[in-house]
């Protein structure tokens, strides 16, 4: 009685701190939430893309920033801009054979320019010579792929003419334009972007995922008051009841203004926390250095390392969210392509572990130079070997929980076996189990082993 008495506390808990902190209408249990995230979990993997004028630049998304250009100096990427090889249909293609389960794609990025037909500005796709909508086909063809779909939307917005110039703007050590900081309203601008994201979620069907990006309050910063993101929040969560939202509104002390942490080109040690508890989490990674289209950045990953990539984020209870930043025609570049490629490859003998996984129960330990993935549903473990054995790979701790082992590509069984020899050391020798590996590898990028859990 006690524990159920200390649940309703929670619970009741839950749904005072929605209730008064300005979402009234927004309340959920954590059984709720799981629910509304499940399909997102149980993808693991998703495509980011980063596209827009500065594909032309081709020299990093932030290149307007980097290089302190002002609005008459990007123009010119505006009056060129006509991708005149896109076909979204290639892109959502080369998702799906990838083994990717959603995408979001920079609706606007940081420069302002908006890839749909919005009302509310003239700084969009159809006002420049290739006229036409990009967001809405590439929204009608990942959908045809059975891709769910979600939004970048930038809170930033170095263009717009109300967004004050603050630490990040690319007019920061302009004093002339700074001293015209007085004649701009921000209160304008929050305004500006609630009736864009509001448009994005009543003009394009079911969004599934809304990345809004991103908060960096303190001195000549801007957060939570600057995007009126209570408000924005509240709307978005009225709109579209079901949709999953990141973390990057300055709401984090809420519980509704987040759904899932997003480390940024970086790994997590362990799965991701807050106040002790883990909750969901994706991390967003490059193929390189860039998330825009980036002609001369040579720092790409190798096909291995992005599969362990994947593989290491599951095995932590994650997400991998992987870019692409097209290039100014429209296309994926031969490099992206490539990559996108031999991910697929790998997916097509081994998405088992990883979609629907997630780490494994405390009771089962990595073997060296192996990552653990473990689908609950199927009561399977998977053992991700990064560097392959010779013969033998020896599991403490596993006695009397498997059944059955096979190597995923192929599914030809490994022996294994218990109480293995005196070479183990005594206190491990009652609980091991061996497995035994053929002498070569399986000719794939990463192998892995599958165990049928008793």
């Amino acid at each position: 009685m006690l524990r159920i008495q200390v649940f309703l506390i929670v619970l009741l808990g839950c749904f005072f701190t929605a209730e008064s902190s300005g979402a009234a209408d927004w309340s959920e249990t954590p059984a709720q939430k799981a629910e509304r995230l499940q399909w997102w979990t149980e993808a693991r993997f998703g495509m980011f893309i980063h596209w827009g004028l500065y594909a032309q630049a081709a020299r990093h998304e932030w290149v307007k920033n980097r290089e302190q250009m002002s609005n008459e100096d990007y123009q010119i990427y505006f009056d060129l801009f006509n991708p005149d090889l896109y076909n979204p249909k290639e892109w959502a293609r080369a998702a799906k054979n990838a083994g990717m389960k959603y995408f979001v794609v920079t609706s606007k990025h940081h420069e302002g320019f908006c890839l749909w037909d919005s009302k509310y500005t003239d700084y969009k796709a159809t006002n420049t010579p290739y006229g036409k909508d990009l967001l809405k086909p590439m929204v009608e063809a990942f959908r045809a792929e059975g891709l769910k779909v979600g939004f970048y939307y930038s809170l930033i917005d170095w263009h717009h003419p109300e967004f004050t110039i603050d630490r990040v703007h690319p007019m920061r050590n302009n004093e002339q334009e700074r001293n015209r900081n007085a004649d701009r309203d921000m209160s304008k601008y929050a305004e500006y972007v609630y009736n864009q994201v509001e448009e994005l979620l009543t003009t394009m069907g079911q969004i599934d995922l809304m990345w809004l990006d991103y908060s960096y309050p303190g001195p000549d910063g801007k957060g939570r008051d600057d995007w009126q993101s209570e408000k924005l929040i509240k709307m978005v969560r009225q709109k579209m009841p079901n949709v999953i939202v990141n973390d990057r509104l300055d709401l984090l002390d809420t519980t509704y203004g987040w759904d899932f942490r997003t480390p940024e080109q970086f790994m997590p040690k362990e799965w991701v926390t807050m106040n002790g508890e883990r909750v969901p989490w994706e991390t967003c990674q490059t193929f390189s250095g860039s998330w825009g289209y980036h002609r001369d950045e040579e720092s790409w990953k190798t096909p291995r390392q992005l599969v362990a990539m994947l593989i290491e984020v599951v095995s932590k209870g994650g997400n991998l969210l992987l870019n692409v930043g097209p290039t100014a025609r429209g296309t994926f570049d031969d490099r992206a392509m490539a990559r996108l490629t031999a991910m697929g490859e790998w997916m097509n003998y081994h998405d088992r572990a990883i979609y629907g996984c997630t780490q494994a129960p405390e009771e089962f330990q990595a073997p060296q130079n192996c990552f653990l993935t473990f689908n609950p549903e199927l009561n399977r473990l998977y053992i991700h070997v990064m560097e392959w054995p010779f013969r033998a790979l020896h599991l403490p701790g596993y006695a009397g929980t498997v059944k059955y082992a096979q190597l995923l590509n192929d599914a030809s069984e490994i022996k294994f076996v218990d109480r293995v020899g005196h070479w183990l050391n005594e206190e491990k020798k009652e609980d091991t189990i061996t497995l035994q590996l053929p002498v070569k590898q399986p000719d794939v990028v990463v192998p892995v082993i599958e165990l049928f859990l008793k």
